[in-house]
């Protein structure tokens, strides 16, 4: 077995990206072997969220952790991950066992956050499974901008989905 095939209990290694403004959380399911390197979210190169976002705020792509972090703030838009910790193979969502949530509800008692969506089916099922129950709070499905999911959304779809957060503004 290669490294990526392994198994690895892996433990969420930062924390959330928000300010008291935020009003609209971003929820992953937990970050990509590249994301957990780099130590912020949607780091993989090929990852589509930054990309995506930029274009549906119509700003150039962010291309540092503080430009995205400025980028972030300046939309109001918060970051995390419904999970704290599991078992995963490499970042496959699909092989993610003996999960363990975030608190989402720290991120809503200390912002402005209104309206929360989840990126990916996986993020979706984890959210409503373990996170809804305590928060309350239906979360809007997003795709993945994940390269693993490029043969089922163009840009395009990604752009056309995205922009409900721009939207609610």
């Amino acid at each position: 077995m290669t490294k990526k095939e392994q198994v690895s209990q892996v433990t969420h290694e930062f924390g959330p990206y928000f300010n008291e403004d935020s009003r609209i959380l971003i929820l992953g399911s937990i970050p990509s072997v590249k994301s957990r390197e780099f130590g912020f979210y949607y780091m993989h190169p090929q990852n589509r969220f930054w990309k995506v976002l930029s274009s549906i705020y119509e700003e150039d792509i962010p291309d540092s952790i503080d430009s995205k972090k400025d980028f972030l703030k300046r939309h109001h838009l918060a970051l995390w991950d419904v999970i704290c910790s599991c078992e995963i193979k490499g970042s496959s969502d699909s092989t993610i066992k003996k999960v363990v949530v975030n608190d989402i509800n720290y991120l809503l008692r200390n912002s402005k956050i209104d309206i929360i969506f989840t990126t990916g089916k996986k993020a979706q099922m984890l959210y409503e499974k373990y996170c809804y129950p305590d928060t309350a709070v239906h979360a809007v499905y997003l795709p993945s901008t994940s390269s693993a999911n490029i043969g089922n959304y163009t840009f395009e779809e990604l752009k056309m989905a995205y922009n409900k957060m721009k939207e609610i503004r």
